[in-house]
């Protein structure tokens, strides 16, 4: 996947886990605290997991970009050069020698430097640092992440010239994402149309297109090679918030019809819900509650049942949905206790 969002950190955790069947949530965790796996901000000014040798040459290509854009708002919160570098000064200071801190402690630590945390200021500058490879989250400190320094917790990040990078930029989207178009790549990168193109360029030999309604789109070719993957019947998934499935594309009609995407996210406010997928396309949300008794989950359809055969569907979904979540119990190492089961435990 190269990269899945993480700024809901128990959702990109799924994110991974879904993906690797038979790993645990404990799995994903010690691979994070190995640092083989980094929590930062690669691109779009959105937290991501990432594999960690590549995130050095992906924040190369993206971040000038980026601080580009941030810039009128850290100076709208009075964070100019100056400022910056000097909480750059404060985080060396502090965490140099393979030191961390909890997001509160750095907060302190800046505050000791004489900087103001307040409002946003306190997140633009951990931000900032990330994004320019000083800072980025490591182990847990208590129940969060630490905070770490890059050069540190990634001592052998994976180095390539410009056009190189660009073309495995693209060559990897299109391994975690195919089939997809140059159009979904520029947008899920940020990078321009002109670097997107120059990455296909570089990367176009190990690329097949594909025509999808009349548009380009590009697999790798082990993809090709491989053919069609085995379809279950109605194979039903249980995929977390802010899931790649969706938003890893500029074009999202493939995947979710366009009425029912104000149900994903309500309001158009940025929050997207955990998805149910039933054969390839989102026909519903999903939530769920962790009690002492265990895990219990609720899945919402976009479509009520009118039919006998709607409703026979509607029942096959839910058995379904009810085998993907016994796997995100499995995952967390919770108990799952099917809706059936809790409303006849209460009565």
């Amino acid at each position: 996947m190269l990269a899945v969002q993480a700024q809901d950190y128990a959702a990109g955790q799924w994110a991974l886990g879904v993906r690797a069947p038979g790993t645990t949530q404990a799995d994903i965790q010690a691979s994070i605290s190995a640092g083989e796996i980094v929590r930062s901000w690669p691109m779009r000014g959105t937290l991501h997991f990432v594999p960690a040798r590549e995130l050095a040459w992906m924040q190369g290509l993206t971040s000038p970009r980026l601080l580009a854009k941030t810039r009128a708002v850290n100076e709208r919160l009075g964070l100019d050069t100056a400022v910056l570098e000097r909480a750059r000064d404060a985080a060396i200071v502090a965490l140099t020698g393979h030191k961390q801190l909890s997001r509160a402690e750095f907060m302190v630590t800046l505050q000791a430097a004489g900087l103001s945390t307040e409002g946003q200021r306190g997140y633009h500058m951990i931000a900032h640092l990330a994004q320019t490879a000083t800072l980025c989250w490591g182990k847990h400190v208590g129940s969060q992440q630490g905070l770490v320094l890059l050069d540190e917790w990634v001592p052998n990040p994976r180095r390539l010239e410009h056009d190189e990078a660009l073309g495995e930029f693209v060559y990897r989207y299109v391994a975690g994402h195919g089939p997809a178009s140059l159009a979904d790549f520029a947008w899920w990168s940020q990078l321009t149309v002109a670097d997107a193109k120059t990455g296909l360029a570089v990367a176009r030999h190990r690329l097949v297109e594909v025509q999808v309604d009349g548009v380009v789109h590009y697999l790798t070719a082990e993809a090709a090679d491989a053919g069609a993957p085995t379809r279950r019947a109605a194979a039903v998934l249980a995929l977390p918030g802010f899931d790649e499935y969706l938003l890893g594309y500029r074009d999202r009609t493939h995947v979710i019809a366009a009425e029912h995407l104000r149900r994903v996210v309500p309001g158009l406010n940025g929050i997207f819900l955990p998805l149910v997928v039933v054969n390839g396309r989102i026909v519903g949300t999903w939530r769920k509650k962790i009690a002492t008794s265990g895990l219990t989950a609720a899945a919402a359809l976009f479509d009520e049942p009118t039919t006998a055969t709607a409703t026979a569907r509607a029942e096959r979904t839910q058995r379904g949905f009810d085998q993907a979540v016994q796997g995100y119990a499995r995952f967390l190492g919770v108990a799952y206790q099917p809706a059936s089961d809790a409303a006849a435990a209460s009565v």
